[in-house]
């Protein structure tokens, strides 16, 4: 390729291999580069190897971030005022906080402006359980994000083709060579997405557990100190938080289910977990929005639960967004899956565990998730927990029930769903929500 101030990808991969700190301009050259097709996959792989087991300086993931974020369509929210916050969940089961968070801090008055992504693998993604909502579009043009986000203080929609071609094209290669796991790779990833979308403030949602991607306290904690680094240098307000994800978050998995979950939280209902976090990043949002602080910050998140204004906000938000608004007020509008079955335990005692992981996976070979980014999602299936770790069980006792289309695949997965869970004689009691 050509040379740019005498710089060979070559040379760049060597010292990177040997532990040295690359310049901005090697990290923008690379990125440039490799964006543009005019460096090969299988240097920019062997690149990818070097940072996985060199690793990278906080100055160097920063510039890494900045690269990313600049190799596409920057979106500019500078037209509308005041701070504009974004919220970004590493991955786990049955998330849906973004659905509530969202229209929380909308309904205080603090702009919130999301680009999502779809689900893959074993986890759930925000686009479809919103596109599961009739007539929901997340396909917006910029016009269309600005307004929503102008007019009612929240826009929530699927991430455009021309944001971070970087980060899609890095991705790739990575998912195939071995380098997902990457700490700086991650924050890169995840910051840039961030960064060229505009927010002021990110809510950063470090997943830790059997279901997440971060198995452990430790690299979870790297990579959330890494993300508040990467912010800071840039200019942007960073919260973080590490939480378990040792079983699915809230009872339901799967689109629909999720929506009508979330709706619960919305009306100051719903399950304890989800509801506890959702106050807990609305009130740190609030925070960092200047809006309330301490004690005062949460009871004002509550406040707007309570008051149905955050349920309110969901349905403009729905409504500006081409979607049918009714369903909202009465859920049993949503489609129902045409198979139902109750997976009923043979062993009584106490939960001990759940498999979050296969539990995201069996829900995914249901139809309500892909396994390929092809696979087309059936927004109908998924699955109710009626038991989660610390509740007692008798013996014929629903742990769970499977919302399904496919006799035979339902009746796979309710012996899957069976071996997900561990049932003990001693009560144990629930892993704390928030980590750290």
């Amino acid at each position: 390729m050509s040379l740019r101030d005498g710089m060979r990808p070559y040379e760049i991969i060597v010292k990177k291999r040997e532990g040295m700190e690359l310049s901005e301009g090697e990290i923008a050259y690379l990125v440039k580069g490799y964006t543009e097709g005019q460096i090969p996959d299988y240097q920019m792989a062997a690149w990818c190897m070097a940072v996985y087991f060199r690793g990278m300086t906080s100055k160097e993931t920063t510039d890494l971030t900045m690269a990313i974020a600049r190799s596409g369509h920057m979106l500019d929210l500078s037209s509308v005022p005041g701070l504009k916050f974004d919220k970004h969940s590493t991955g786990g089961v049955g998330d849906k906080i973004t659905l509530i968070l969202g229209p929380l801090v909308a309904a205080a008055g603090v702009s919130f402006a999301k680009m999502s992504g779809r689900g893959l693998g074993h986890t759930g993604g925000t686009v479809d359980k919103l596109e599961s909502i009739p007539g929901f579009r997340t396909v917006l043009s910029e016009e269309e994000f600005l307004r929503n986000l102008k007019d009612i203080g929240i826009v929530l929609a699927g991430q455009t083709a021309n944001l971070v071609p970087a980060d899609k094209k890095l991705y790739a290669l990575r998912d195939v060579t071995g380098t997902v796991e990457s700490i700086p790779l991650i924050a890169s990833s995840v910051m840039s997405k961030k960064i060229a979308s505009g927010a002021d403030g990110i809510l950063l949602d470090v997943k830790v557990g059997k279901g997440a991607f971060m198995k452990t306290k430790e690299e979870a904690s790297r990579l959330a100190e890494l993300c508040v680094q990467i912010g800071k240098g840039v200019g942007r307000k960073v919260s973080t938080f590490l939480t378990d994800m040792n079983q699915p978050l809230g009872r339901a998995v799967g689109n629909i289910l999720e929506v009508k979950e979330a709706i619960e939280v919305l009306k100051g209902e719903g399950p304890r977990d989800v509801l506890e976090l959702s106050l807990l990043f609305g009130a740190a949002i609030l925070e960092m929005a200047g809006v309330a602080h301490g004690d005062s910050a949460k009871k004002k998140a509550e406040d707007l639960l309570i008051s149905g204004k955050a349920f309110d906000k969901f349905v403009e938000l729905v409504e500006a967004q081409g979607g049918d608004v009714a369903p909202l007020y009465e859920p049993h509008r949503f489609q129902v899956a045409p198979i139902l079955l109750d997976v009923k335990t043979i062993k009584a005692g106490y939960i001990r565990g759940i498999n979050a992981e296969k539990v995201g996976l069996i829900s995914g070979t249901l139809g309500a998730g892909r396994m390929r980014k092809e696979d087309v999602i059936d927004p109908r299936v998924g699955i109710i927990l009626h038991k989660k770790i610390g509740d007692n069980v008798e013996i014929g006792e629903p742990l769970a029930t499977i919302h399904g289309n496919n006799d035979r695949e339902v009746a796979r997965a309710a012996q899957e769903l069976l071996s997900c869970y561990q049932i003990s004689h001693e009560k144990l009691q629930p892993p704390p929500l928030v980590i750290e």
